[in-house]
């Protein structure tokens, strides 16, 4: 009797350590990841937890994003973010912001590829999200601004996540009046698209 009790203490250990097992994903992004003019717990990366999360393994997302943030703000902030969180993977959303100003291309990848870099350093894998911005300085700069993310992805050797404001911005009803930025309402459906392109990975 004590025998079999004792391997069913086994057993049970054993299924709740494997269940028990968890990683993380820090978010490094800006206003279209922060949860811009809306609560934070209505942000999709805050949902992302539930939708990556399964019978193996257990997520936590730490959402380092903040409004207005520019690649340059994401080099600033990400050392203690990995020294404090130590993520299992970072997705890098960042380049909004630069390419909206007409930011220097080459310092933008710059600043990207040193981003992938640090946090391989550290430890983490990398997922670096595709973005594109309007054509407000003309096709030549949006076309190589576009280009610099699909470089990076080939020369860090990390997956290129697809932007998912492009799947957003076809539906007027879910885009705020500056036509940049998804309303609450769109959030569920981010989380959903970036768990899948996520999945693969993970």
């Amino acid at each position: 009797m004590i025998r079999q009790l004792s391997s069913l203490i086994i057993i049970f250990v054993s299924l709740a350590s494997f269940h028990a097992k968890a990683a993380s994903i820090l978010i490094l992004g800006d206003s279209l990841s922060a949860g811009y003019n809306m609560s934070a717990d209505l942000s999709w990366p805050t949902m992302l937890s539930d939708k990556l999360s399964g019978d193996s393994t257990d997520f936590t997302v730490i959402n380092g994003s903040v409004s207005g943030d520019t690649t340059g703000n994401g080099l600033a902030k990400l050392p203690g973010l990995l020294t404090e969180h130590q993520p299992d993977y970072v997705l890098i959303e960042l380049g909004a912001n630069d390419g909206l100003r007409g930011f220097q291309p080459n310092i933008i990848q710059r600043n990207l590829s040193t981003l992938i870099t640090k946090s391989q350093d550290a430890g983490a894998e990398v997922f670096l999200m595709q973005i594109r911005v309007p054509p407000n300085y003309g096709k030549r700069y949006s076309s190589m601004f576009e280009n610099i993310y699909p470089t990076l992805a080939e020369e860090h050797k990390v997956p290129l996540i697809p932007f998912f404001l492009e799947q957003v911005i076809i539906k007027p009803e879910w885009m705020m009046e500056d036509g940049l930025h998804p309303k609450a309402e769109a959030q569920p459906f981010i989380a959903e698209i970036v768990a899948e392109s996520l999945q693969p990975y993970l």
